[in-house]
């Protein structure tokens, strides 16, 4: 099989293609994002699609902020996630494996890989298009015990939500420095995003639309940005541009405990696998 030349300009033994996958869990979404993205696929030396070998597959999302694009990019003296693989198997440290790196990208920076009325449903489009499309196209493992799934930061969250609520498609996962524990984490964003939302009256659009008209942003403006994209996973009011509800009060900044529960989506989750049967 020829080597792409991608795969030529990375120095991989292996070949990575760029497939693009149509989803229908994220079409008519309210920010008006692509249902069709780009979904990288390294696939190690020696495979052979007229070949009799399938080979398990690890699913790699990427954090806040991140793309298909830049987790495939080359970087001076570092390894990409495809580049790392590539030489595991060639060192001889892992099995041959299929890796695909998944778009969960929106117009606010990130999805969480959650099912949102307002983003559209990347947990569904993760398990049902991306892992559909890759089983239909490549020479995989198609078995819960043959699918890892990882993520940093943002990914890191959305591996451990995806096999908490998404049971039956994944083994293993790992959740690299994962979004985790909001009361201590998130909290931080509240005054920032409270302030500078303040500025523009408390329109999030307006917001929204100021940023990206922007060629340069205060930390203040971007940590306002991660709020309004947790917002709009975590808790959309409405399949509506823009409609979220905020878990504190715009104007006093108080903190709204029934919006803010709906932050910790996998918190009751968490609770209950922790109890003895």
């Amino acid at each position: 099989m020829p080597t792409s030349e991608l795969a030529r300009l990375l120095q991989l033994r292996g070949d990575l293609r760029i497939e693009f996958v149509d989803s229908n869990a994220l079409s008519g979404n309210a920010l008006g994002d692509p249902a069709r993205r780009p979904l990288a696929v390294y696939l190690p030396p020696g495979y052979d699609p007229q070949g009799s070998t399938r080979y398990p597959v690890l699913y790699v999302l990427h954090g806040y902020s991140g793309d298909v694009a830049a987790l495939v990019a080359s970087r001076p003296w570092e390894l990409n996630v495809v580049q790392w693989i590539d030489r595991l198997i060639e060192e001889g440290a892992m099995r041959p494996a299929i890796l695909a790196v998944v778009d969960g990208f929106t117009r606010l920076g990130g999805s969480q890989y959650m099912n949102s009325i307002h983003n559209g449903d990347y947990a569904t489009y993760v398990v049902r298009d991306v892992i559909g499309h890759i089983d239909a196209t490549f020479r995989t493992l198609a078995a819960e015990g043959a699918r890892a799934v990882l993520g940093k930061s943002s990914g890191g969250f959305g591996a451990l939500h995806l096999v908490m609520t998404q049971p039956g498609y994944f083994s293993a996962f790992a959740s690299h420095s994962g979004d985790a524990y909001f009361p201590l984490s998130m909290l931080p964003l509240f005054p920032p995003a409270q302030r500078t939302l303040e500025k523009f009256g408390g329109d999030i659009g307006a917001f929204v639309a100021d940023f990206e008209a922007k060629s340069k942003r205060s930390e203040a403006e971007f940590a306002t940005m991660v709020f309004v994209a947790s917002a709009a996973a975590y808790s959309p009011r409405a399949a509506e541009k823009f409609a979220l509800d905020l878990p504190f009060d715009p104007k006093s900044g108080e903190i709204l405990e029934s919006v803010f529960a709906r932050w910790r989506p996998i918190r009751s989750k968490c609770v209950s696998l922790s109890r003895p049967s």
